[in-house]
């Protein structure tokens, strides 16, 4: 048992018959009244996002996690194999879990939070942002950097990205895999 005092963010808790992990929190102590603490939740099992309030002082249920790194291997039908780093097992995750799968390229790194109770996975985590190579744009245009205009262009991943015009085939980007979008572009 925590107390709201100890919530912080990626904090995982039992909460409403599931498992929900703390994406967001502010404390807020009014004029008048108890202080208490908004929250922004979401279900680790559904990836379904809820805003709740909890009083101050109140005790919350927290799940025990383990954060594993490890490497993916392929991908079969919904089904990403993935192999630890050190000890080399292996490990089976669904793809609803996985925060962003299109961006999922052989060799990677991803973080695995388990269940330290059960050892079943939660969240499979990919880093902030991946590097990957164009595969298909249309050809750029030199020298268009003025203007915020974007294009569609196909990752090696084969997901479809927007990237400015002067980006070219062969090229290598720098992708939020948050929000899936372009962040510059890299020199390899």
């Amino acid at each position: 048992m925590v107390g709201t005092s100890e919530i912080k963010k990626g904090l995982c808790i039992r909460y409403n018959h599931g498992i929900y992990t703390i994406i967001d929190f502010q404390h807020v102590k009014p004029g008048k009244g108890p202080a208490f603490i908004r929250t922004t939740l979401r279900n680790v099992e559904t990836g379904k996002v809820i805003d709740n309030t909890f009083t101050s002082g109140h005790k919350l249920d927290d799940v025990r996690v383990e954060r594993r790194t490890y490497q993916f291997l392929y991908k079969e039908d919904t089904t990403y194999h993935f192999m630890h780093n050190e000890t080399y097992e292996q490990t089976f995750i669904d793809e609803k879990i996985i925060n962003a799968p299109k961006f999922l390229k052989e060799g990677n790194n991803a973080e695995i939070v388990f269940d330290a109770d059960n050892e079943s996975a939660l969240i499979c985590e990919l880093p902030a942002s991946i590097v990957l190579e164009i595969t298909y744009t249309e050809p750029g245009e030199k020298g268009n950097t003025a203007t915020n205009a974007f294009k569609p262009a196909t990752v090696e991943t084969g997901a479809e990205v927007r990237v400015p015009l002067f980006i070219n085939e062969g090229d290598h980007i720098k992708i939020s895999t948050a929000s899936g979008d372009y962040s510059e572009r890299v020199k390899i």
